[in-house]
């Protein structure tokens, strides 16, 4: 039997479309689930190539195989997501929940706070990274940090706490992340995947420049025209050079869906197991 059928009526709703939780959207349908994602009506997301809430902005993006649209109603993302397409909504507040009735929620915003989800929302309640505690507010989180226990399902406690600080890449580590120096909107001047020089400038806050640290590839930015407030993360710069790397799932972010389906897989035999 297909995947496809075995998990039709397991529907797993996302709350945020970002590159982390398109990684778990991407092991989740390809497994065979429906997904909805759920997101703000101006997403801040830097790696815009491969996260489906860039669908909010564009109306629709593909990322690898995956095909996620925009959609205006619950009854569209629901029938879009049994088909194979990945609906996304705006709704930060969560109000089309009870319309939707997932069997699954996964809290993806990546927020490390919990902003208000419940056990109750759904029969199982998942969560990304730090902010949650496993058997409390959720019934599972999936560690986000990177490591020995990227990807980790704990069904107690907590993930490890956020040090704000990336992951090292050829040396790189809090350096290939830009932020706003001041509130103000975005203006971009280069594109996801350009090559950039130490210094050149990529955008523009609020007429204020941001500039590449060091020699790299454009991973991610901000949309242009984005509102933000002074020290949001609004670029990405890699070292690598690889200009692929900016167009499929990183490697971090499979890993954080991979806990994500095993979650799901793993309550789901429970429940078989207990009926």
């Amino acid at each position: 039997m297909a995947p496809a059928r075995l998990f039709a009526d397991t529907l797993v709703l996302l709350r945020g479309g970002g590159d982390l939780a398109t990684g778990a959207v991407a092991r989740l349908v390809r497994a065979g689930f429906p997904v909805v994602v759920l997101e703000l009506p101006r997403p801040l997301v830097v790696r815009r190539t491969v996260a489906v809430a860039t669908a909010v902005l564009q109306g629709e993006i593909t990322v690898e195989d995956l095909h996620a649209r925009r959609v205006d109603s619950a009854a569209t993302a629901v029938r879009l997501a049994r088909e194979g397409v990945v609906p996304v909504l705006v709704d930060p507040e969560g109000a089309t929940l009870p319309h939707v009735r997932p069997t699954v929620l996964v809290d993806a915003r990546m927020a490390k706070r919990n902003l208000g989800t419940h056990q109750t929302d759904a029969p199982l309640v998942v969560a990304l990274g730090p902010g949650f505690t496993a058997s409390e507010d959720c019934h599972a989180v999936v560690e986000t940090a990177r490591g020995h226990f990227l990807g980790r399902v704990y069904w107690r406690g907590q993930a490890l706490p956020d040090t704000g600080t990336p992951g090292l890449v050829q040396g790189y580590g809090r350096e290939r992340v830009l932020r706003a120096p001041v509130a103000g909107t975005v203006q971009a001047l280069v594109e996801i995947g350009d090559m950039v020089q130490a210094g050149q400038a990529v955008a523009l806050v609020d007429g204020e420049a941001v500039h590449a640290p060091f020699p790299g590839v454009v991973r991610g930015l901000i949309a242009d025209g984005t509102p933000v407030p002074a020290g949001l993360k609004i670029g990405d710069i890699d070292p690598r050079g690889v200009r692929e790397h900016c167009f499929t799932i990183s490697d971090k972010a499979l890993a954080v869906g991979g806990g994500v389906l095993e979650a799901v897989l793993t309550w789901l035999n429970t429940q078989r197991t207990a009926t």
